[in-house]
């Protein structure tokens, strides 16, 4: 069995329609979060990601209140570039269709749904899902950041030209927040449940925490800022 959890959200303003495919999902998925309009949906993703869980597929309809299915995939994917998405509705448009082209719309269901048909489909991404993580690179014990900075993995220490770096330990928490799968912009929230174990920790409080280690790697700062998204190690050498 995968030790991987497998999740997806669901955002259907349709009760029948939610229903079933709630249903179907559940027998699929190991989690599902249900929406019922666009808004809600967005919602549901930004908190999912603040809180650093990540969702394998967004299965949505087109048409709803509040919020419309397009708007909410874009908006989602200013989050998370890499998200991907199934398109369920009763309309079969073509300028949806052609409107969806780059936003990693990997299918489309029209109403009523075919179940076998869905669900053959729902298996694959799963199975691709699954296999994606598998394949996914063992990291490195030694992180390389830049020419001037290294950190070890397994110390959680970091490294200046060779030379031990002194941090506390909430500074050591930071960085060892922001090394855990590298590339991934780590929220405000994200670091203040890493470090303090409290996402009710002043803002203030953390962006010493932060100024302090920034302090120390002045010569070759690698902690970079993404505005309204948080913080990640921006790797050069």
């Amino acid at each position: 069995m995968s030790e991987y959890i497998t999740r997806v959200l669901l955002v259907e303003d349709e009760e029948d329609a939610r229903e079933i495919l709630s249903f179907y999902l559940d027998t699929v998925f190991d989690e599902v979060k249900i929406a019922c309009d666009g808004k809600e949906g967005l919602e549901l993703y930004e908190k999912a990601y603040k809180d650093n869980e990540i969702f394998d597929l967004v299965l949505t309809d087109i048409k709803m209140p509040n919020m419309d299915g397009l708007s909410m995939i874009e908006s989602i994917t200013n989050i998370n570039e890499n998200q991907k998405f199934i398109i369920v509705s009763a309309y079969k448009d073509e300028e949806y269709l052609f409107k969806s082209i780059n936003l990693n719309v990997i299918s489309y269901f029209v109403k009523p749904l075919e179940v076998k048909n869905m669900m053959e489909m729902l298996k694959k991404v799963k199975s691709k899902v699954l296999e994606d993580k598998s394949n996914e690179p063992i990291e490195e014990e030694l992180v390389k950041i830049n020419n001037t900075y290294e950190y070890n993995r397994k110390t959680n220490l970091l490294y200046k030209n060779g030379e031990l770096v002194d941090l506390s330990k909430k500074e050591k928490l930071l960085l060892e927040a922001l090394v855990k799968n590298i590339k991934e912009i780590k929220t405000k929230e994200y670091l203040k449940k890493y470090i303090w174990d409290d996402v009710e920790t002043s803002d203030a409080t953390m962006r010493t925490v932060i100024k302090r280690v920034k302090d120390k790697i002045v010569d070759d700062d690698f902690i970079v800022s993404k505005k309204g998204l948080g913080y990640l190690i921006e790797r050069s050498y």
